[in-house]
């Protein structure tokens, strides 16, 4: 356990945004209200911040943010060039946050997350700790597929070796050391809630209970939420290349046993009646060698993404308050 005693943290609350109009002003409103009331209660420093991330939104999100900028000194904006993805949106947020704040918190727009359960990270974060997760202590609220599906990703990861904090998306604090770390890491596809763990430092959870979306719909469709789970599996573990190479040596020694037995029926004079079983047999291997060389592809892909080098995304505008611009 961490002995020491931080003092009020200056905060900041990173929210990636896309296409988020219909939620917007609910979330900056309760989100600068829980700011208020922790700055009152002298647990947060006078001049602890929300930043917005606009993600190339096709909507009113950034105009709304810019007027929220204009109105409320505790909040700033941030604008992507194009829409690069919430991973990427969350990165240029956090990147935008590290300088001017000593513990940060990022949190979806949807604020599904207990946004009261940022008290309690703060709290553990004073008490010496620099990594905070938000845990999901139910998925009631969750379709019956997408809950059976998200248990069933952690539990595949789990099995994979990837160190993955359970039920646990991307609500979370880290200390300005601890974000210093993670932004060491410059891959190009970059899975935060894999890399997290990756950084060490002294880490506990806090567990809450998700709520029903207020507005809008979810913007992790079925297929984003697949991307994600490749993109997870192949940045964090080469498992599925190991894989490969044992079921390639299972059905090598099958082959050796089948051959000896095709041996053993000829020599004793008995005919061996085999197209069935070689078309299967065909068809059987083509599928695996055509899933193997996909599983490859993956990785190579990602080779090839990381030698070009190329930035994770692009910042056309930043909004600060007057005295952050001089």
């Amino acid at each position: 356990m961490p002995p020491t005693q931080r003092p009020a943290p200056r905060l900041a609350i990173v929210v990636p945004c896309y296409n988020e109009e219909e939620v917007f002003a609910y979330c900056q409103q309760e989100l600068g209200a829980l700011l208020h009331s922790m700055v009152q209660d002298q647990m947060v420093q006078p001049d602890s911040f929300l930043l917005f991330v606009d993600d190339g939104s096709r909507d009113t999100t950034w105009e709304q943010i810019k007027a929220a900028c204009e109105t409320e000194t505790c909040v700033q904006g941030l604008k992507l060039s194009r829409n690069e993805s919430h991973q990427s949106a969350l990165l240029a947020g956090l990147a935008a946050a590290a300088p001017q704040a000593e513990a940060i918190v990022s949190i979806d727009a949807d604020l599904q997350d207990d946004i009261q359960t940022i008290r309690r990270m703060v709290e553990r974060y004073r008490s010496g700790y620099d990594v905070v997760y938000g845990v999901r202590e139910c998925r009631q609220t969750d379709t019956w597929f997408k809950r059976t599906s998200a248990e069933g990703f952690y539990r595949l990861m789990a099995a994979m070796g990837v160190k993955q904090v359970f039920n646990h998306a991307d609500f979370r604090l880290l200390s300005q050391r601890a974000l210093t770390e993670l932004l060491r890491y410059t891959e190009r596809n970059a899975y935060i809630r894999g890399l997290v763990p990756l950084v060490g430092f002294p880490s506990t959870e806090v567990a809450y209970a998700r709520g029903l979306r207020t507005a809008g719909e979810s913007k992790y469709p079925l297929r984003k939420m697949l991307a994600l789970a490749v993109e997870g599996i192949t940045s964090m573990t080469i498992t599925p290349l190991r894989l490969i190479a044992t079921l390639g040596l299972c059905i090598c020694l099958l082959s050796v046993a089948a051959t000896f037995y095709v041996l053993v029926i000829k020599f004793s004079g008995n005919t061996v009646e085999g197209w069935p079983s070689i078309i299967l047999s065909i068809f059987f291997m083509g599928g695996v060698q055509m899933l193997s060389l996909g599983i490859i592809g993956e990785y190579v892909g990602k080779i090839y993404l990381e030698t070009k080098q190329r930035p994770r995304f692009h910042v056309e505008s930043m909004i600060q308050p007057p005295a952050q611009n001089q």
